[in-house]
């Protein structure tokens, strides 16, 4: 007989890649004695992000599943600085929202 986590997993399916990776780190981390830091948080729906690019001021609205611009919804940010400058961008670098590497 099947457990009840084991039973959830095959009808919802197991867990994302993404969570997989980070519960590994974490188990590692726990492992080696050093302190499992949460992941940052994402920009909350509804922040408006402004950048200006060539003297034009840009204003953009955080959707829950991505960006609106100029009354139009993007899919993410990195689609939208390509839009906006023409060139490949990381979209959160653009807005400021990550450090250069």
């Amino acid at each position: 007989m099947q457990s009840r986590n084991e039973l959830q997993e095959n009808v919802y399916g197991g867990l994302d890649k993404k969570t997989l990776r980070l519960l590994k780190r974490a188990t590692a981390n726990l492992a080696a004695g050093k302190q499992v830091v949460p992941e940052k948080s994402k920009i909350k729906p509804g922040t408006r992000l402004l950048r200006e690019w060539h003297g034009t001021m840009h204003e953009v609205i955080v959707l829950a599943d991505g960006v609106q611009f100029r009354d139009e919804a993007w899919p993410s940010l990195t689609a939208l600085a390509r839009e906006i400058t023409g060139a490949h961008w990381s979209g959160p670098r653009f807005f400021g929202l990550k450090a250069r590497s």
